[in-house]
């Protein structure tokens, strides 16, 4: 059985994926998976033992590009899956299998894919109201039913090497390492305040841990000002790590404290002591998946909002969400 994934394009998205390539397996012996999926998200791929090999499509948010799909759908014409399994809703994800001629196209009915997808499958938010759950169930025949408890993501981490200067920093000091995620790609509705990290990272060095904040190049300045605010207790890796060391990282950490984003998804998936702070997001539609999550948020009537901005200015979710809250439940987890 061989059988192609068209895989979300967030890295979250990716993570919450991997209980249904497990499923997979379970339902089909000796299956080869394999998925598509844009460049920044393969290197999760290639720590998932489920997926035989990720396959880089360079098509961006919102781009038709048909030629480009047109090529890759050529490509994978020639490995002949027996499925194409579509992630996204949206018109243009569900191209390629067809293209492709693979014969069974499974999805949610989404936007114009009657004809893209022959395997549509209706969604019941009500009976699946988590992420996990709703790619989960596609692995499943049409009218099957999810087992109680789903498989736990679980990336595998590799041996890290140190490849500058502030990685050297946290890797040679002999602390218990505190990771710290302030970025959250959806938008700054979902980060805490940089001012409210930085007291918190002060605490957590005061108390004997190596701080480290781990990001993406966009992170870089609210690293800069966690790292200011702290007065330097931190080491600011934010931009200066790939995806695969920022696994690598994140795997050696005794805590990790995160917004509702990606890193957040791959801390769980290894494992790791987590505090997941959310605030214009939801844990009912994507908690973290891991035991020793613990999830922080204060009730408030507006929040979630699901926005990217505060649409009312005031941004009290995250902002009355207060340092020595989490810090009460950093002492408790470490």
């Amino acid at each position: 059985m061989k059988i192609l994934v068209v895989a979300p394009a967030w890295v979250g998205d990716t993570v919450m994926a991997q209980p249904m390539f497990t499923l997979l397996h379970e339902r089909h012996a000796n299956l080869q998976l394999d998925v598509l999926a844009p460049p920044f998200t393969l290197p999760l791929l290639s720590r998932m033992p489920e997926v035989r090999r990720g396959i880089v499509a360079h098509l961006g948010h919102g781009e038709l590009k048909l030629n480009e799909r047109r090529r890759i759908a050529r490509e994978l014409q020639a490995e002949r899956y027996d499925q194409a399994i579509v992630l996204p809703n949206s018109f243009k994800s569900a191209l390629i299998p067809l293209l492709a001629k693979i014969p069974l196209r499974t999805g949610f009915r989404g936007e114009m894919r009657y004809g893209l997808l022959n395997d549509v499958r209706r969604l019941d938010e009500k009976a699946l109201p988590r992420m996990v759950q709703r790619f989960a169930v596609l692995a499943l025949q049409r009218g099957a039913h999810l087992p109680p408890t789903l498989p736990q993501p679980r990336l595998t981490a590799q041996p890290l090497s140190a490849k500058n200067i502030q990685l050297n920093q946290i890797l040679t000091k002999n602390m218990p390492l505190a990771v710290f995620c302030p970025g959250a790609e959806y938008g700054p509705a979902k980060r805490w305040p940089a001012e409210h990290f930085g007291t918190l990272a002060a605490k957590a060095a005061a108390a004997g841990h190596a701080v480290a904040l781990i990001g993406s190049p966009k992170d870089a300045d609210i690293g800069a000002a966690i790292a200011h605010a702290s007065n330097n207790a931190c080491v600011n890796l934010c931009g200066h790590t790939s995806l695969e060391d920022a696994i690598d990282i994140i795997a050696r950490a005794a805590l990790v404290v995160s917004n509702d984003s990606g890193l957040m998804h791959v801390a769980a998936a290894l494992d790791r002591p987590l505090l997941a702070l959310y605030g214009s997001s939801s844990p009912a539609f994507t908690p973290p998946l891991c035991d020793k999550a613990q999830i922080l948020k204060i009730d408030i009537d507006c929040s979630p909002c699901f926005k990217r901005e505060c649409p009312l200015g005031h941004f009290k979710c995250m902002r009355e969400l207060a340092p020595a809250l989490v810090w009460q439940h950093v002492v408790k987890s470490v």
